[in-house]
């Protein structure tokens, strides 16, 4: 029987539930079911309604009947949304993080509820008890469409409709924390953008009742908004349906501000983070160093990138940068125990790639879910070379003395804490007076450009610099690097190590290999002798002799191997003498009978400084002594030096 028109009824028909189409006027709702699956809410839709032949009226017992069936049917709806947000809140309570909490809401409502849900996220979002920035500006985070609910992350080059800023009525209606219907005044101007995403919704017109807004309200403040919309081919929305994604929305605020840190956390992050960086960089002759480090935001929590330049033997430094995935508490700790790792085996004088194998070891009995990023390099000032592993981990930039700028082609392994991925050593040539520039991803990747976008404007900013400038001065070098970190629109730290290369005069360098026999310790001397008087050196002559023959002596007692003796003059004369054995020395106080035990007592007596470093392959135990003002050698600086 065909439904009788409304016009003579006197009963209110049922109110339409999620799903089911709304009544025109005159009219009761169909028998029939809706093409479409019902949704959370809508009752069975083939129960029949009630009614009487066309053009007549309904009798009273019609009307009774009606009622009956209505009154019948509401507890039914009701029942069914509470199933439905049940299963909704179990889903989005899941979520350990801000991906997997609104990746709950999409399954939850798509296509249950809706046909596309768009999340936006307040920018930047506050943590703890910090004040929301001013003005209010919602970004997209991401969106869910389609009867698979296909989830999709906003777009990287992302400005303008994804991003509105939000004042005037709009930000009331917001801060008053109800959901609203796409046909109210307010927010007419502003759903073109929050909705420009979603494939096909800008064809059909004004949404009106095909959309809902629901503020995203946490416990303290907004925290941005939920946008559900339905195809034209689905029934629109009703009021109750605004009850449902309110509830939604009061879910996925709680998973989301879960998922960003607390005041307290993020500063005990910061303050772990900062206190786990170098507070100075070592000063080695050969190569001058200037870094820096740019947290992602004030509202957001450390992570774990990171930057340090250890010296080793012969004047070689080891220079590294590092990034541990992820922004927490544990990703700062983690960062902080790889670079100790990385200390200690520099130490060891491992070559580049045996460094990393150490260290993706250590990442995985560490037993984090974190993985890192680390590029680690050797610059050798006198052989004027440099040897790079890279454990995925973008590659160096280097400022070459003419001026030009190159990315250079140093292939990325697997990230540390992959495990089971070998690491490769490449050699390049590192020009006296160029620069070499180590960063992490958050300089040259970001929301609005892609890493290899980032690397290309990196080079390009060196060469203007060094335009205006030749050479430019490192600090003002890293301060114009850092102008590409987009404020607005990065996510992550930033890293920066930038090293200049002076290099080392082959003038300012004597280098032997001594058999290791009883009469080694007197050819050393000769040939001390015979490099003082060369450079001019012959008032340190008496001192520097005796610390080489008790080194060379110790050196012979141990050695199976030819031993290697250098001497290097810079604003200091340094003796370095290796051999194959792994003991390294120790000084003790010799007994009154004692034959031996004093060489070690002599050097620490007359050497400015001294110390041993044990190698792969066996030590080197080195002495400095002061040249005189008048016989040191002063390298000609830059600009940087004035």
């Amino acid at each position: 029987m065909e439904p009788h028109p409304r016009a003579d009824t006197h009963t209110a028909p049922p109110a339409p539930q999620p799903g089911e189409a709304a009544p025109e006027p005159g009219e009761v709702a169909p028998r029939t079911p809706p093409s479409r699956p019902s949704s959370p809410g809508s009752g069975r839709s083939g129960e029949a309604t009630g009614g009487a032949p066309e053009g007549l009226t309904l009798s009273d017992r019609g009307k009774a009947e009606v009622g009956r069936n209505e009154a019948e049917r509401v507890p039914e709806v009701q029942s069914d949304r509470l199933r439905f947000l049940d299963l909704a809140a179990r889903r989005i309570a899941q979520g350990v993080d801000l991906d997997e909490t609104l990746r709950g809401l999409y399954d939850a409502a798509v296509p249950a509820f809706a046909d596309a849900v768009l999340v936006h996220l307040r920018e930047p979002l506050a943590a703890g008890e910090g004040r929301p920035a001013e003005p209010l500006v919602l970004r997209l985070h991401s969106f869910a469409q389609g009867p698979e609910g296909v989830v999709s992350a906003a777009s990287a080059g992302g400005a303008g409709p994804v991003r509105p800023t939000v004042s005037g009525a709009f930000a009331e209606l917001l801060l008053g924390r109800r959901p609203v219907f796409g046909e109210v005044p307010e927010i007419e101007a502003v759903v073109s953008e929050l909705l420009e995403p979603v494939a096909g919704v800008s064809e059909t017109g004004a949404p009106g009742r095909r959309l809902i807004i629901v503020p995203l309200y946490g416990r303290r403040h907004l925290l941005g908004t939920v946008a559900l919309v339905r195809a034209a081919g689905r029934p629109v929305f009703v009021a109750d349906d605004l009850l449902v994604a309110a509830q939604l929305a009061t879910h996925t605020a709680l998973g989301v501000e879960a998922s960003v840190p607390s005041g307290q956390e993020a500063s005990a992050a910061d303050a772990l983070q900062l206190r786990m960086l170098p507070s100075s960089l070592p000063e080695t002759t050969g190569v001058r160093l200037a870094s820096r480090y740019l947290p992602a935001a004030e509202t957001s929590q450390g992570g774990g990138d990171w930057y340090d330049a250890i010296p080793l033997p012969g004047n070689r430094v080891a220079l590294v940068v590092g990034d541990v995935m992820g922004h927490s508490m544990t990703s700062a700790a983690m960062m902080g125990q790889l670079r100790t790792t990385v200390q200690t085996l520099a130490r060891l004088d491992l070559p580049p790639e045996e460094v990393l194998y150490h260290l993706d070891e250590q990442a995985q009995r560490l037993g984090s879910e974190h993985m890192a990023t680390c590029l680690y390099a050797i610059y050798d000032p006198i052989s004027q070379r440099l040897l790079v592993a890279d454990a995925g981990h973008p590659p160096p930039v280097l400022l070459h003395p003419d001026g030009s700028g190159e990315v250079l082609q140093v292939p990325p392994g697997a990230p540390i804490g992959v495990g089971g991925v070998p690491f490769e050593t490449w050699e390049l040539p590192a020009p006296t007076g160029g620069t070499l520039l180590l960063y992490t991803d958050g300089l040259v990747e970001s929301r609005n450009r892609d890493v290899l976008t980032g690397m290309e404007l990196l080079r390009g900013r060196l060469e203007a610099v060094a335009a205006r400038v030749a050479p430019p001065p490192l600090d003002m070098l890293c301060d114009a690097v850092l102008t590409l970190a987009d404020p607005d629109a990065r996510d992550d730290d930033v890293a920066l190590l930038a090293a200049r290369f002076d290099g080392f005069a082959p003038l300012n360098v004597a280098y032997w290999f001594l058999s290791p026999q009883p009469q080694t310790a007197g050819r050393a001397r000769q040939l001390t002798r015979r490099a003082l008087h060369r450079w001019g050196l012959g008032s340190m002559l008496d001192a520097a002799e005796l610390m080489v023959s008790e080194v060379v002596t110790n050196a012979v007692r141990y050695a199976s191997r030819p031993i290697a003796l250098r001497l290097l003059r810079t604003d200091v004369l340094r003796c370095e003498v290796g051999d194959d054995s792994p003991q390294v020395p120790r000084m003790r106080r010799a007994q009154a009978g004692d034959e031996g035990g004093r060489g070690l007592f002599l050097v620490d007596q007359l050497a400015l400084r001294w110390g041993a470093t044990m190698l792969s392959t066996g030590k080197v135990v080195w002495f400095e002594q002061e040249i005189p003002e008048e016989y040191r050698q002063h390298r000609q600086e830059g600009p940087e030096a004035v």
